[in-house]
């Protein structure tokens, strides 16, 4: 089902703190979507500070994937349905696009670029990540950590 060594990579690729802490971040704000929720109230219940979460909010706000409930000093609620949001938009908030190797990045000094055996395998990989990523929807992740019915594909 997958290609050699995805799993593999998957499990030891590093996605930073920002990312994993922001996509926590918008669970909470789409579990409290009807009234929206306070800052401090996501920063308790995910036990991020307060200071980090500012941060966060401030890019998942220019990213346009949340806004204030009703207003400044509101709570926070989802720019747009939480079906509509995948984990990759998630991600674009905090990163520029995925690239697992530097042969696959829009600046490329790879001086091996045009001759390289596994330039393509890695190519591909990446795709198949990131289609994972664009593929799974903030409506599909679980509603709390006893919950195990997320399905990535």
């Amino acid at each position: 089902m997958y290609p050699t060594g995805l799993i593999e990579l998957i499990v030891f690729m590093k996605i930073n703190t920002k990312v994993r802490y922001g996509l926590r971040a918008m669970v909470e704000i789409r579990n409290n979507q009807r009234q929206g929720i306070l800052q401090k109230q996501i920063a308790e219940a995910q036990e991020i500070s307060l200071a980090y979460l500012d941060s966060i909010i401030t890019s998942l706000r220019n990213a346009g994937l949340i806004t204030n409930y009703a207003g400044k000093s509101s709570g926070y609620i989802l720019a747009r349905s939480a079906s509509e949001i995948s984990v990759y938009d998630i991600y674009r908030a905090f990163e520029p696009e995925l690239t697992l190797v530097n042969c696959d990045c829009p600046s490329n000094e790879c001086k091996r670029t045009n001759i390289c055996p596994t330039k393509d395998y890695w190519f591909e990989l990446n795709n198949q990540i990131k289609q994972i990523m664009k593929n799974s929807y903030l409506d599909k992740l679980p509603v709390n950590a006893n919950n195990d019915s997320l399905i990535l594909i």
